[in-house]
């Protein structure tokens, strides 16, 4: 066999897939004539399809050094610089290709895509066209065209040319992916769904439809269905570092953080520059509570993207977490500075404001991000909140009702209807808790006002209210969260009740007691106190949660307590159950706190001990709540700015005529607040005598 009759043999293998054998013939021209322009062509374009890049750019830069007006080396050596990454050479072999050729649709489109990756986007949409105009029925060029023309948001044109690509070549998985690309950009993404479904029809194995099929989920809010999508793109190419850092924010957002968390470092690990990566990482572990982690991965994403608005936005959230507001307030600022539209940056900027205490501003800032973007549910659910701090019911219980489009879950589904306030004759209305235990205590009141309706109150909430709930004004039937659910007729939220009764600042049912202790744990509280009773008992609670943002900032110190010491003929005995009441052990003035909190197994336990108490003395917790419902004497001591139950500036509550509230006068400063508690204790004690309320239950 002559060696031209090998190199056609050796051509006809390699136009059909035979790599190997093509390999071998090319191998054995070249071992008789080294300098075969032709062999050392095809087998650099073999490396290349391999993926051994840099041998493909020796083999066939030598070949061009030989035959340098081949048209096709100087193409396919452009394509062997782009995959090493080396752009600009690229584009210098795909020019002279042309130069050589100028009808050659092949270096169009591909000077097209090196064009398009530099971001030259103008260019490299010239350069497709032509490469169409000169091979109508091209569709690589045709999928290039509609992703370029998708780079600058021309849409209609992009989805022509995606279409026209689908219509040339139907089955083509690119022209599925890069039509379904369009219609999400389009916000058609039931659409882009069919598209990257058909791609993953025609080729289940490809990564990038599982990709943006999980991208469009996601968007959807189809949290499962995007992870399974993005778990699918990572079994199939590991190295995908967008799949991985996707993949984190989709588990972030379904709340399994801790594996939102090692995706994100996946992620990094592939890339450690990656400043999204970072950003991403911040956000999960901020969601853990892991402030400091998420603070040091914010600094990491800036010092690698320092003009990046969302890690400016994201370390504004996690400083505002951190209490240094003052920052929190410049990183928010520098995020809006970056891009001005960024709805969620002005959100966390009017929540810093809040947390300052500029409420005009935050109200401007929680109104701005709804002019950006009216269906954020957050921005919504915080401006109800403002509202609701200042007094203006009217506006801030229907805004409060967009709690349920916030990102932690949509309103539970039931079949039977939502109650809407009309006049109920018999029927039986489910209430159904969804917040803090303190929240379900403070509107638990309602129950009554559904009974003067005419309604049954059927309450679902937490086992520990169970037998508490039992005695409630107004209350027919109880069930724990979990447990089957009797038969009922209509539902309500729990905390949608003043909405449903439009109750103002003068409607409040105030009545108290509405909630009793049972009189067998009562007896059982006097035996364990004791019944000669000659100094106040005043119980205590100190901490929330301190995982919590909104609980954090209520939290104090048991050390902090220590001027209550000083005060004469009192008896201080411990409230704290959960998170704070670790601080007993190792508390310097132990001993002058009783803690029997081994004897409590539910709020039923809790409100007998609070009914055999003279006063309590709480942070803003559920123990203040009971302790108001139960119409016992209760000081409330609130931070600088409030939750919106408490209202503003007022030492008393229309929620509870028995509470007085107690308010930092500055951000932070809660020894100002301890000491004036201790004074006004100390002038009480010596000059009152509180007595006990007690009701049947």
């Amino acid at each position: 066999m002559t060696v031209r009759q090998s190199f056609e043999l050796a051509l006809q293998h390699h136009q059909a897939g035979r790599l190997k054998e093509a390999e071998g013939l090319y191998r054995q021209i070249l071992t008789g004539q080294p300098n075969h322009a032709g062999a050392l062509h095809h087998l650099g374009v073999i490396a290349h399809q391999v993926g051994h890049h840099d041998l493909a750019v020796e083999l066939i830069g030598r070949a061009i050094t030989l035959n340098p007006n081949n048209p096709a080396a100087h193409s396919n050596l452009g394509e062997a610089h782009r995959a090493t990454g080396r752009l600009d050479e690229a584009v210098v072999h795909y020019r002279r290709a042309l130069e050589i050729k100028s009808d050659y649709p092949e270096a169009h489109n591909n000077l097209g895509i090196v064009l398009w990756q530099q971001g030259r986007n103008d260019e490299a949409i010239a350069a497709f066209q032509r490469a169409i105009a000169l091979k109508p029925q091209f569709a690589a060029a045709h999928v290039n065209l509609g992703n370029a023309l998708r780079s600058q948001s021309r849409l209609d044109e992009a989805m022509i040319a995606c279409r026209h690509a689908r219509e040339l070549e139907p089955g083509s998985v690119e022209a599925c992916i890069s039509l379904g690309s369009t219609l999400a950009e389009q916000g058609r993404l039931d659409s882009a769904i069919d598209s990257f479904r058909e791609a993953l029809r025609l080729q289940p194995q490809t990564a990038e439809a599982h990709y943006n099929l999980g991208n469009v989920l996601r968007k959807q809010s189809r949290l499962e269905e995007a992870i399974a999508a993005y778990r699918r793109a990572v079994a199939l190419k590991p190295r995908q570092v967008e799949a991985w850092n996707n993949l984190g924010n989709a588990l972030k957002e379904h709340g399994l953080f801790d594996e939102a968390v090692a995706a994100c470092h996946r992620a990094l690990e592939l890339k450690p520059e990656a400043a999204e990566a970072h950003n991403n990482l911040a956000n999960a572990l901020k969601e853990q509570g892991r402030l400091a982690e998420a603070a040091a991965s914010c600094r990491r994403a800036l010092e690698l993207k320092p003009d990046s608005p969302e890690a400016h936005n994201t370390f504004g959230s996690v400083l505002t977490e951190l209490r240094q507001l003052d920052e929190a307030l410049a990183a928010c600022r520098r995020a809006l500075e970056l891009r001005p539209d960024f709805a969620e940056a002005q959100n966390n900027l009017g929540i810093v404001l809040t947390e300052l205490g500029r409420l005009d501003e935050a109200a401007r800032a929680f109104r701005r991000t709804l002019e950006l973007q009216p269906d954020l549910g957050d921005a919504r659910f915080n401006l109800s909140n403002l509202l609701l701090l200042r007094g203006d019911f009217e506006q801030g219980w229907p805004l409060y009702e967009a709690r349920w489009h916030l990102t932690h879950g949509p309103r539970r589904s039931f079949s039977e209807r939502i109650w809407e306030g009309e006049p109920l004759q018999g029927r039986r209305v489910l209430i159904h808790a969804e917040q803090g235990l303190g929240d379900s205590i403070q509107f638990i009141r309602y129950a009554g006002l559904i009974a003067e309706r005419g309604g049954a109150a059927i309450v679902e909430c937490p086992r520990s209210l169970l037998e508490l709930f039992r005695c409630a004004k107004g209350v027919h039937k109880v069930v724990a969260t979990g447990d089957p659910l009797p038969p009922f007729d209509r539902q309500v939220a729990m905390l949608s009740q003043p909405f449903v009764f439009q109750t103002t600042a003068q409607t409040i049912p105030r009545e108290v007691p509405y909630l009793f202790a049972d009189e067998n744990r009562r007896e059982a509280w006097r035996e364990r106190l004791g019944r000669n009773q000659s100094r106040w008992r005043v119980g205590l609670a100190w901490a929330g949660n301190p995982n919590n943002f909104a609980l954090r900032k209520r939290h104090i110190s048991l050390e902090m307590l220590l001027p209550f010491w000083q005060v004469n003929d009192v008896d201080f005995f411990s409230l704290q159950i959960g998170p704070g009441a670790e601080q007993l052990p190792g508390f310097s003035a132990a001993a002058a706190i009783v803690d029997h909190n081994g004897h409590i197994q539910d709020f039923a336990d809790t409100a007998a001990f609070l009914a055999e108490l003279d006063l309590v003395i709480s942070v803003d917790t559920a123990v203040a709540h009971l302790a108001g419902a139960l119409a016992r004497p209760v000081w409330t001591l609130l931070p600088f700015v409030s939750d919106w139950r408490w209202g503003l500036a007022r030492e008393d509550t229309p929620w509870y005529p028995t509470m007085r509230l107690f308010r930092q006068p500055a951000l932070g400063d809660w020894a100002s607040v301890i000491q004036r508690v201790a004074e006004e204790l100390s002038r009480t004690a010596a000059t009152s005598s509180v007595g006990s309320l007690s009701a049947p239950c």
